[in-house]
């Protein structure tokens, strides 16, 4: 009886190691698992301008990129068209504030329209990129690549109507350090598209 008794008990014993070693390395993989995503976003952020903002812009979404770079290319497509939508909604509210000259108001309004062909731009660039395939990769990627360098000309033109010494100092420093940090960002996306179809060049 006692014989027995020690016999289940080793057995029980070996289940619980097995058990906790399963569980350790479980757990050390889901640790494992979101650094590893995050080093390859920071890895693919130094082949671009701006590193510290396209990591920055692109980290909280290492669960989702993990290690691919398609799906790196897309988030920084979508973080660029969230950000563009929310600085154009922003200048159409400060157009009509009370006390900027015309000037001011015309150089906004152009603006909105330069975003609003910056964010077609990137809408058609996000749908082709989900849309990839092997046998028209090429065309597809090159599509991709003439729609986000013409976001960031109309976003450089954009940036150019708010020079001038007719501006207020304050409105030009708001407008433009939005318009400089969405041009980053769409030369960020543009270079890990760039970077995505050199792997598969």
């Amino acid at each position: 009886m006692e014989g027995t008794f020690s016999n289940h008990s080793f057995k029980f014993l070996l289940i619980l190691l097995a058990l906790n070693s399963y569980i350790n390395f479980s757990s050390a993989g889901r640790q494992f698992a979101p650094q590893t995503s995050t080093e390859f976003i920071r890895t693919s952020c130094s082949s671009t301008t701006y590193t510290k903002l396209c990591f920055e812009s692109l980290s909280t979404y290492a669960s989702l990129i993990q290690t691919s770079s398609q799906l790196l290319a897309h988030a920084a497509l979508n973080v660029t068209l969230s950000t563009v939508k929310s600085t154009s909604a922003m200048m159409v509210t400060l157009s009509k504030s009370h006390g900027l000259k015309p000037r001011e108001v015309e150089a906004m309004r152009d603006c909105v329209e330069e975003l609003s062909d910056t964010i077609d731009e990137l809408r058609k660039s996000i749908s082709e990129m989900g849309q990839i395939k092997g046998s028209k990769f090429g065309l597809m990627i090159n599509d991709i690549q003439t729609w986000v360098s013409a976001a960031l000309t109309d976003e450089n033109t954009c940036s150019d109507g708010f020079q001038g010494n007719n501006m207020n100092g304050n409105v030009e420093t708001a407008v433009r350090t939005k318009i400089v940090t969405i041009a980053h960002l769409t030369s960020n996306a543009l270079a890990l598209v760039n970077n995505y179809a050199s792997l598969h060049g």
